[in-house]
């Protein structure tokens, strides 16, 4: 609405400045015609209609509310302006603003455009969660047949197919088949869970490798998946209270100009000066009204979330980019945020032979698996220029392993349950190695050959490069750095420990990540969180500032006031830095806006009228429009920050 009334009221504006007689005598040119000394009334009351609309009807309802503030202060000045222009015309006062009614109001449509590009905060977050559920789920009927049915159809006790690579529709309980399930999604554990029988799964989940049966036992809101919507939903209201600054300065600045303009009033009459009385009072309330505070904040807003675009950091909401600059805590999660997300092999070691042959016989075995694991694997013999055997006869043994026929011989990979099912141990001098990698949480797998253990890997999420430069600036700066996770306390604390992070959550559930951040805060803390997945959500809407990483999840993003474009986690420096500067443009200006005004408002009183000097009405107009390019040139400045992941 404000970028469409902005344009179009800028080409009425045009022929206002053109044909005003205060402009051709500035400029010393005479562009006249017969009638074209009403060009500048009837479009002026035009703009003032059209344009201003959005201004009176704001500065009504502010007026309504008792709650005086930008609206009511740019109402109170363009009527006025607009008054004191249509009496003029009768020639009982010589107080013309048209010039200045259109300009004041084409440069604060500019100003609330640039205001609403920049606040508007995304409300998909509720969307995005239920994308995470399938449209549709196949229901087995008494007769054993099955039936596509709407969500909306289930019921609690409705057993339900869910496929392989399939999403999980509703909460339930597994009543046939074992299945590897990915919940990554929700809890944050990297890891696909191993589930059977009698186990719970949840909405949203993902069954990686089989097809099971789930009886239902919640849908809807009562699901792990509603209770974050609801989670989010509350803490997203949490956070919408906040008031602008710049509408503080001019809830101030109204309450002196008013204050300014009866006392303006009541000094004059008092002198017996009825006339200067009028012209004083009126000129005081036009130039109270606040040119360059109408764009001290939307201009640095835009320029800074420009800036921030052009850098990979998307800014959402405006108050999350203010609030930045006073966080002391940056809470990360781990999966995805500080590591990369997927596993890699971290190390390896052979009972007999040499690691290249182990490497190229689990590949071999591995390379018709979709277990992410299986893929880093066959990912870290590429890497190292090793072809993998190749294998006949796979088989994917659910919650064990995997076993394929490999240069003749029976080949088995798998974790402690294959090594109970084939009833052999680990030989000694793999003890000592594996009990060192199972300490620090990483994910051992056993290559079996013939019952024989020949060799063990040890697969870990790996650590960005790039965390390690991010923890330790933050710390330069003061800034306390908690880790949060769902993986295990092993694998937290040998993240948190390499990193040298401060503190540590482990195995928390998405509303524990929530109440974590609501715990932080109670101590006092303003709470930065960063993360990328489904279970972030709740605590990135919660947090003082949500920064969800770009690549991670729609829900992650949409609950988030700030959006990293990149996985790089020193980009949350660039976000603080920003901060900080934008913070200082928007006090300078103020500052400079508003003590503009505080200065002039005295002057058009006639303060000085003693002494002989008074501020012309056009005079005052035209240092306004001044103020307003100091404004503008001051907030061009932040195009100089280097906001790049580089720089830190």
């Amino acid at each position: 609405m404000f970028r469409t009334l902005f344009w179009r009221n800028l080409v009425l504006a045009i022929p206002v400045l053109v044909f005003s007689d205060q402009i051709q005598e500035w400029f010393s040119y005479d562009w006249s015609f017969p009638g074209s000394q009403w060009i500048a009334p009837v479009l002026g009351t035009v703009i003032y209609v059209y344009g201003g609309r959005p201004f009176l009807t704001g500065g009504v309802a502010e007026a309504r509310s008792r709650q005086p503030g930008m609206m009511l202060l740019i109402a109170l000045a363009i009527t006025v302006a607009f008054a004191s222009s249509v009496v003029s015309l009768t020639e009982t006062l010589d107080l013309e603003f048209w010039w200045e009614l259109a300009t004041l109001i084409v440069i604060m449509l500019l100003g609330h455009w640039q205001e609403m590009k920049a606040i508007g905060q995304a409300q998909g977050a509720l969307a995005a969660l239920a994308e995470l559920l399938p449209d549709e789920a196949e229901r087995l009927s008494s007769d054993g047949e099955i039936e596509t049915v709407r969500l909306a159809q289930l019921r609690v006790g409705d057993v339900l197919l869910v496929r392989s690579g399939g999403r999980i529709p509703a909460d339930g309980t597994i009543v046939d088949g074992t299945v590897e399930v990915d919940e990554s999604m929700l809890t944050g554990e990297s890891n696909p869970v191993a589930k059977t029988h009698g186990d719970q799964v949840v909405a949203g989940s993902v069954a990686t490798d089989n097809s099971i049966r789930v009886e239902v036992t919640a849908i809807g809101d009562d699901t792990a998946l509603g209770g974050i919507q609801r989670l989010v939903a509350e803490a997203q209201d949490s956070n919408s209270r906040a008031q602008a600054l710049a509408d503080r300065a001019a809830a101030v600045l109204f309450y002196v100009a008013i204050a300014a303009a009866v006392i303006t009033a009541v000094v004059w009459l008092g002198l017996g000066r009825s006339d200067d009385a009028l012209i004083r009072t009126v000129t005081v309330l036009i130039i109270a009204c606040p040119h360059a505070l109408g764009l001290a904040i939307p201009l640095v807003i835009s320029l800074s979330t420009a800036k921030a675009a052009r850098n990979g950091i998307l800014v959402k909401d405006r108050l999350a980019l203010e609030r930045m600059r006073t966080i002391d805590t940056v809470l990360f999660d781990k999966t995805g945020t500080l590591t990369a997300g997927e596993h890699v092999v971290a190390d390896l070691a052979v009972v007999d032979g040499d690691t290249d042959r182990l490497l190229a016989l689990a590949a071999g075995a591995e390379a018709d698996s979709e277990h992410p694991l299986a893929k880093a694997i066959v990912r870290r013999a590429e890497s190292d220029g090793i072809d993998a055997k190749v294998a006949t006869d796979f088989q994917s043994l659910t919650g064990r392993g995997v076993s394929a026929t490999v240069d003749g011989q029976r080949v088995a990979i798998g974790g402690p349950s294959l090594l109970r099912e084939l009833e052999v141990s680990p030989p000694r001098d793999l003890d000592d190695r594996i009990r060192q990698w199972e300490s620090r949480g990483a994910a051992v797998l056993h290559v079996v050959i013939n019952d024989d253990i020949v060799g063990s890997l040890a697969l870990e999420d790996e650590i960005r490069p790039e965390s390690r430069r991010a923890i330790d600036a933050l710390h330069d700066r003061d800034i306390r750095v908690v880790m949060i996770t769902g993986d295990s306390k092993a694998v937290a604390t040998s993240v948190a420990d390499d990193l040298g992070i401060d503190d540590v959550y482990a195995e928390v559930l998405p509303d524990d990540k929530d109440a974590a951040v609501k715990e932080l805060q109670d101590q006092g803390r303003t709470v930065a969180m960063v993360g990328d997945g489904v279970n972030d959500a709740p605590a990135l809407a919660r947090a003082d500032v949500g920064l969800a990483i770009g690549a991670g999840t729609d829900v992650a993003i949409e609950s988030a006031g700030v959006v990293l474009a990149s996985s790089d986690p020193r980009a949350v420096l660039g976000v603080i830095t920003l901060s900080h500067a934008s913070y200082r443009k928007m006090i300078q200006n103020l500052v400079w806006a508003a003590g503009y005004n505080i200065a002039a408002i005295p002057l058009a009183a006639g303060v000085l009228a003693s002494v002989g000097f008074v501020l012309p009405p056009a005079v005052g107009a035209a240092l306004m429009s001044l103020s307003t390019i100091v404004v503008a040139a001051n907030a061009q400045l932040l195009r100089r920050l280097d906001l790049s992941p580089d720089a830190y």
